[in-house]
């Protein structure tokens, strides 16, 4: 092992980037070892029930078309009249369990929602089937009543915010991401130049689009260690005091550092909106149902605050492209619309007065749904409907528990904890049991391993002859085992991101194992140069 070995057009890469070029190695790996890709954080688990009941909302919305048209493959349309009945009928919850769920989730939906039986019958029905545009565009309108309930219930820790939320159903959080970025500086609410805060570690895009020409933004790092356990302190928070800092950016939990904000942070963040009272906030919750006792940022300054959430890691469902964007009502982002000088809200008059008659009425919410299509296409922009149901379905499997324990919950979090266990259990650290500690990643330092499992000066060694590469292309060239760089990140040097997610429970022990072979090789080489 030497160094240089690192080929150079790897450093260049983004961390997603290097980790597909690893995977050309780890599969032809020198020891023939069996190919461990803990790269991505996709899981290997689904959802069963919400996807058993959307097959059975499309068998039953082909049976009720039949009655219309039924010519040859040829069905015709549903009717709203009776429909909730009809469905009921159609159901067998005595002896098929998925039945039994729809059942159960209807009724909830009539006395805790108090929705209007039919009407929601036929919005599930028609937007399984998919035999029309999503109307409202924005989102269906019951399913945003669901929707926000299931916000409520999964990730605000006891505040009410359901009735004072909208929401923007979205292709995953990452058309969220894009959406947001595009429609802020459409809306002129970020400016090239402009200060962004943003909390690392986080997921790589947050760092590389803002530095893309077309937003240009300057990036105050709010960073988060390993000797903290990655949880943000008091003093990084106070930076964002600095009223010339625009927005914030966050994952939380963090990814890769799988750390929700404690209970002191949400605290300290409150206390800065006092400070920063135009302080933009935007938080991606999709790991917080994986903490215990989560409290999304939205919950507590929810009027700075727009929430980023998928369902795709919970529920397993990367491939439906399921997220959504939700913003209370009443909102600093309106606010500072109207506030803009006179010549950019012209500008923005212009912009959306094909879609409306009075544009600076026009919401923040509504104008991402328009911008997300290029504005000319906004009566035809929404996510499609089968999706905005696949949404409703995985969040009414939550809402049905009412104030039992969710079962499927805690089956998640029990499986990426075991795996989490497994894998510091076979690199003999400590494992972190605090409530904050998702356990969806871990951040290993290899720098740090090296000198507790041997000493001080080989650290030194690594650190003085080896690119921060070179461990991740030899795990994958020799050991067949792919990990992500955590520095691409923004976690530093050295730093291997693990997901607990993506492989058999069994392989994060034998994850483990590989890593101290390979330290153990560079550690044998290390030795040589001593004599």
């Amino acid at each position: 092992m030497t160094k240089g070995a690192v080929p150079e057009q790897l450093t260049h890469l983004g961390a997603f980037e290097i980790s597909f070029e690893m995977l050309k190695l780890a599969q032809k790996n020198q020891k023939n070892n069996i190919f461990l890709n803990a790269g991505r954080g996709n899981p290997n688990w689904i959802n069963t029930k919400a996807r058993l009941a959307f097959n059975r909302l499309v068998e039953f919305g082909i049976k009720d078309s039949l009655r219309t048209i039924n010519e040859h493959d040829m069905a015709g349309y549903t009717q709203l009249r009776g429909i909730a009945q009809r469905f009921e009928a159609f159901l067998d919850p005595e002896e098929n369990r998925i039945d039994e769920f729809l059942v159960d989730a209807l009724s909830y939906c009539r006395l805790e929602l108090h929705l209007t039986p039919d009407a929601l019958v036929k919005e599930l029905v028609d937007g399984a089937i998919g035999n029309n545009y999503p109307v409202p565009s924005r989102v269906l309108s019951n399913t945003e009543i669901i929707l926000n309930r299931y916000l409520e219930k999964a990730l605000y820790g006891g505040a009410q915010l359901a009735n004072h939320t909208q929401i923007f159903p979205t292709e995953g959080g990452t058309a969220a991401i894009v959406y947001l970025f595009n429609s802020l500086k459409y809306n002129h609410l970020i400016k090239p130049g402009d200060k962004i805060a943003i909390n690392t570690p986080i997921f790589t895009p947050y760092l590389q689009i803002p530095e893309l020409q077309e937003y240009d933004l300057v990036e105050v790092l709010l960073n988060s260690d390993e000797k903290n356990h990655w949880n943000i302190s008091a003093d990084e928070i106070d930076k964002l005091s600095d009223p010339s800092i625009k927005a914030l950016f966050i994952v939380n939990p963090s990814n890769p550092g799988s750390r929700a904000f404690s209970l002191s942070a949400l605290t300290e963040i409150e206390k800065i909106i006092t400070k920063n009272p135009a302080l933009m906030i935007i938080t991606d919750d999709v790991y917080g149902t994986f903490a215990k006792d989560f409290q999304s940022v939205y919950a507590v300054v929810p009027r700075n605050t727009i929430l980023v959430y998928s369902f795709s890691k919970l529920y397993g469902a990367t491939g439906w492209r399921l997220g959504l964007i939700a913003l209370r009502k009443d909102n600093i982002f309106d606010a500072m619309l109207k506030k803009l000088p006179e010549t950019e809200r012209q500008e923005l008059d212009t912009r959306y007065e094909i879609i409306t008659k009075h544009p600076r009425k026009l919401p923040f919410i509504e104008r991402l749904a328009a911008d997300s299509r290029s504005v000319g296409l906004y009566h035809t922009s929404g996510l499609s409907t089968p999706q905005q149901i696949m949404e409703v379905l995985f969040s009414l499997t939550h809402l049905v528990m009412r104030d039992r324990e969710d079962a499927y919950f805690t089956a998640c979090e029990n499986l990426v904890a075991l795996r989490y266990e497994d894998l510091h259990q076979a690199l003999k650290i400590q494992p972190d049991e605090s409530p904050e500690n998702a356990k969806y990643y871990s951040l290993i330092n290899i720098y740090h391993l090296a000198e507790t499992r041997y000493d001080a000066d080989f650290r030194h060694y690594l650190e003085a002859n080896f690119d921060h590469l070179d461990f991740l292309v030899n795990l994958a060239q020799k050991n067949g085992v792919v990990l992500m760089d955590g520095m691409g990140f923004g976690a530093g040097d050295g730093t291997l991101r693990i997901s607990q997610a993506n492989l058999p429970t069994e392989d994060y022990y034998l994850i483990g194992k590989q890593i101290l072979e390979l330290l153990g090789e560079y550690h044998a080489d290390y030795q040589k140069t001593l004599h």
